[in-house]
């Protein structure tokens, strides 16, 4: 493995941290969406910011995959 590759691992193991992260956020916005009143604008917002995470972390899971060496030496292609 190169030191090109083992970057990209690396690269790869800390975009997944961010993935999990972002994960717990999204739980938490939840959370405080269904934690009162649902029509309030706090929930509102939080079930906005919830969404915002997600598409977040579904870029972040995405880049991800993209770094992730290839199985089998079969690239995706460009």
């Amino acid at each position: 493995m190169s030191a090109t590759d083992d970057a990209l691992a690396e690269m790869v193991e800390r975009l997944e941290g961010l993935a999990e992260e972002l994960t717990d956020m999204a739980i938490d916005a939840l959370r405080r969406a269904t934690s009162g009143d649902p029509d309030s604008a706090e929930a509102g917002e939080a079930i906005a910011l919830e969404r915002r995470i997600v598409r977040a972390r579904r870029a972040i899971e995405k880049a991800a995959s993209v770094l992730a060496p290839t199985r089998a030496g079969f690239d995706e292609g460009p």
